[in-house]
């Protein structure tokens, strides 16, 4: 499932998917690929984006049930 949220969370700070892969220290690629869902990131690399976006676990990873 795509990863909006994050995706939503970093335009919101004007970032390019690369100033938050340089911020956590992971390839562009590895953000690309989060954010189109074909990722599962781990629990540190996870911390470190919300860290980042100023975001919690749940405000970027929860998925809703529905």
């Amino acid at each position: 499932m795509k990863n909006l949220k994050m995706k939503s969370a970093r335009a919101a700070l004007d970032m390019s998917q690369q100033d938050l892969a340089d911020a956590v220290q992971v390839s562009r690629q590895t953000i690309n690929a989060i954010e189109k869902g074909d990722y599962n990131p781990t629990i540190n690399l996870c911390r470190s984006i919300c860290r980042v976006l100023g975001k919690t676990l749940d405000d970027l990873f929860w998925e809703e049930e529905k």
